[in-house]
C-alpha cells in the first residue's frame, strides 16, 4: 500500500510515522518549506518562540502522553503550572473558579451567590438543554463566573458571540465544578482544576516544533515541502497528486490540510458539499514573540480577558517553559491574537501590532520598553476552529460526502474539530486502529 499524506503538520507525521512502522510506503506533501503546521518555532536573535501560539504537553490520555515522551526522550522539561488571569489590575489563579477569595469581595459574593443559585436550579431541573455555548456557561458556572470571566475571555478568543456558537462541543470537555471547591476557593483554601494540566512538559530546544522533527525523524526523506496540492485525480483505481509542476500517484490519499485548501483540488464536488465547506467558520492567530532583557515573572502563561487592556487574549512565557528558550540573562514572551480576515486586527501592520502589543504589556508591568531586543510576528490563517450554530449540519453533509469519496479525513482541520495536540494524536491513533 504506497499513502499520500496531504499536510505536513502534526497529524500529517504522526501519520506517516506510524503507517510506515507498520510497513506502508508513505510520502507527505507539505506547502511550506518545512514540516510543523501550527507547531513551527523559530529563533530570533537567540530566542525561540512557538510561532502557532503556545504549546505545553500534557494530556489525560496515557497512550498519547507516553508516545509524545517516548519521542521526546531527554529533550523534555517538567515544569508545574502557574497560570494566571488578569483581572481588575491583579493576576489571580486559573482557573477563575478556583480564585473566588482572589477578587474584590463584592465581586467573590457575586460570582459564588449565582453559582449556588444555578446549581440549586439544576438539582431541581428547571434547565432546559442548552441551545448554545453562552446558555451552557450559565447553566454550569452561573451568571457571575459568565459575567466576570468566561463571557468576556470566550468572546475574545473565539472572535465570536459565545451566543451563536453551538454548545454540543463542551460535553465532556469541562466538567461543572464541584460545589466543595468552589466554596473553599471563595474563603481562600487552595484548591486546583485541571488537575491533568498541573505539571505539563515542553522540549528543553527547538521548540515546540522539535516535537514533530523529533516523530518525522524516521520518515524525513519521505516529507515532500514546497509543495501545494493543486489538483487531485482518481484514475484505476489509484489517485494522482499535483502542484501543477509534479506528480505523485498512490493507492489512498488521507488529508490532514484544511477542508478550505483541500475542495477546490478535487474534481465535480457537489454544489451543497461546497457551500457547507464554505459555511464553516474558523478564525487566525497572530503570534507575537518578544524577547527581553531581564527576568519575567514566574507564570506559565495568563489569560486577558478584557480588551481593553490587550488586544492579546493569552501571553505565555517560554522561558518558563525551558531554561534555553532564551539567551543567558534574557527572558521571553508570547502573545496571541485572534482575528477574522477584514476584521481591524487583520488589517494591521506588523509594526503596528508590535506597537500595541508591547505598549499594552508594559502598561501591565510584566517589562518596560527599554528591555526589548527582539520582536517577532508571525500570521497562521487556520488556528481554531469555530463551533458556530450551523456547524453540525454543515459538517454532516462534509463528513457523508468523504465517506463515500476514498479521501479519509484527520486531524484538526481536515476533520473540522478543536483538538488539541493530543487530540490529534488520538485522532491518528484512532485511525490507524480503524482502517481496512
Amino acid at each position: 500500500m504506497k499513502t499520500i499524506i496531504l499536510g505536513g503538520g502534526l497529524a500529517g507525521v504522526t501519520l506517516a510515522n506510524m503507517l510506515s512502522a507498520k510497513g506502508e510506503t508513505v510520502f507527505v506533501l507539505e506547502q511550506e518549506t518545512s514540516p510543523g503546521g501550527l507547531c513551527r518555532s523559530e529563533v530570533s536573535d537567540g530566542f525561540t518562540f512557538d510561532t502557532g501560539g503556545s504549546h505545553i504537553i500534557f494530556s489525560r490520555d496515557l497512550e498519547v502522553l507516553s508516545f509524545i515522551h517516548n519521542v521526546l526522550g531527554k529533550n523534555r522539561a517538567e515544569r508545574i503550572r502557574n497560570t494566571k488571569i488578569l483581572y481588575k489590575d491583579r493576576y489571580v489563579k486559573y482557573p477563575f473558579e478556583n480564585a473566588l477569595s482572589e477578587l474584590p469581595r463584592e465581586d467573590c459574593y457575586y460570582c459564588l451567590h449565582e453559582y449556588i443559585k444555578t446549581l440549586m436550579r439544576s438539582e431541581k431541573g428547571e434547565f432546559s438543554p442548552p441551545e448554545n455555548f453562552e446558555e451552557w456557561i450559565l447553566q454550569i458556572f452561573g451568571k457571575g463566573i459568565a459575567d466576570c470571566y468566561l463571557i468576556p475571555y470566550n468572546t475574545k478568543i473565539w472572535n465570536y458571540p459565545p451566543s451563536l456558537m453551538s454548545a454540543h462541543w463542551m460535553e465532556g470537555r469541562v466538567p461543572r465544578p464541584p460545589v466543595e471547591d468552589i466554596l473553599k476557593s471563595a474563603v481562600g483554601i487552595p484548591t486546583e482544576g485541571y488537575t491533568h494540566q498541573a505539571v505539563f512538559s515542553y522540549p528543553v530546544d527547538g521548540g515546540i516544533e522539535s516535537l514533530v522533527h523529533a516523530i518525522a525523524a524516521p520518515i524525513k526523506d519521505r516529507i515532500i515541502t514546497g509543495f501545494r496540492v493543486t489538483s487531485i485525480s482518481q484514475k484505476d483505481g489509484g489517485y494522482s497528486v499535483s502542484n501543477g509542476r509534479q506528480t505523485y500517484t498512490g493507492d489512498r490519499i488521507i488529508s490532514t490540510i484544511p477542508l478550505q485548501n483541500l475542495i477546490p483540488c478535487l474534481e465535480n464536488v457537489p454544489g451543497g458539499v461546497q457551500k457547507a465547506v464554505s459555511d464553516l467558520k474558523y478564525n487566525s492567530v497572530i503570534s507575537i514573540g518578544i524577547g527581553i532583557s531581564g527576568d519575567v515573572p514566574p507564570y506559565s502563561w495568563a489569560y486577558i480577558p478584557d480588551s481593553d487592556v490587550s488586544r492579546a487574549n493569552r501571553i505565555s512565557f517560554p522561558s518558563n517553559f525551558s531554561d534555553n528558550a532564551a539567551p543567558q540573562g534574557c527572558s521571553s514572551v508570547l502573545a496571541e491574537i485572534t482575528y477574522n480576515e477584514g476584521d481591524f486586527v487583520s488589517l494591521m501592520t506588523d509594526a503596528e501590532i508590535v506597537d500595541h502589543v508591547t505598549t499594552s504589556i508594559a502598561k501591565i508591568g510584566l517589562f518596560s520598553h527599554d528591555q526589548i531586543l527582539t520582536t517577532n510576528v508571525t500570521k497562521n490563517q487556520y488556528a481554531y476552529v469555530v463551533y458556530d450554530l450551523d456547524y453540525l449540519k454543515n459538517i454532516a453533509i462534509i463528513r457523508d460526502y468523504f465517506s463515500t469519496g476514498g479521501i479519509s479525513l484527520v486531524g484538526r482541520f481536515s476533520q473540522f474539530e478543536y483538538l488539541n495536540m493530543d487530540g490529534v494524536i488520538r485522532s491518528v491513533m484512532n485511525f490507524i486502529r480503524d482502517m481496512k
